[in-house]
């Protein structure tokens, strides 16, 4: 009985020091309590930054937002289930979103890099093509690799007329390269 007693203190304590051990080392989740493993990074890449300050000087009357979730530009239809359709673009972004004054969204940005060319990747494009158009909102894509000029931005963007209240017709969202 007392080497029983024994054995099950000291697995107990050993259990003791392999807990203490595990969660230093970060092996379990810490909760609340201590520091969690995040960083400041850089919400623009270079070429996002680049683009992004064409944009505002391109449009200066115009709110320029960058790297926005899609479901806070498009909302799911009434009689639709909101959490189907909801998950479906839940976790997808824009990479701009241009809107006027009263922040009427007038035409989502995305700039296409080679990540873009991977099967998931254009899987999860189709996704966002397919939602934009079918809320009506104008997708542009334009590549990194060729960035349009101020002009050319000022061209796309305000050449598409909108009647007063309501959003541009959705345009095809296939490639808007410009050289």
């Amino acid at each position: 009985m007392m080497k029983l007693l024994i054995a099950l203190l000291l697995l107990l304590a050993l259990a003791s020091v392999a807990l203490v051990i595990i969660k230093r080392l970060g092996l379990l989740a810490s909760g609340t309590s201590g520091p969690w493993p995040f960083y400041v990074k850089r919400p623009l890449s270079q070429p996002e930054q680049v683009f992004y300050h064409r944009l505002i000087r391109a449009l200066p009357e115009h709110i320029v937002l960058a790297q926005v979730q899609v479901s806070r530009v498009l909302g799911v239809r009434k009689g639709a289930s909101f959490h189907e359709w909801n998950n479906r673009i839940s976790r997808l972004s824009y990479d701009f979103v241009v809107c006027g004054k009263d922040s009427t969204v007038i035409a989502a940005i995305e700039l296409d890099d080679k990540t873009h060319e991977s099967r998931d990747r254009a899987s999860t494009d189709e996704k966002k093509n397919k939602a934009s158009a079918d809320a009506g909102l104008r997708l542009i894509r334009w590549q990194v690799r060729t960035l349009p000029s101020e002009e050319a931005i000022r061209q796309e963007l305000l050449s598409a007329p909108v009647a007063s209240g309501t959003l541009p017709s959705a345009t095809p969202a296939g490639d808007k390269s410009v050289a």
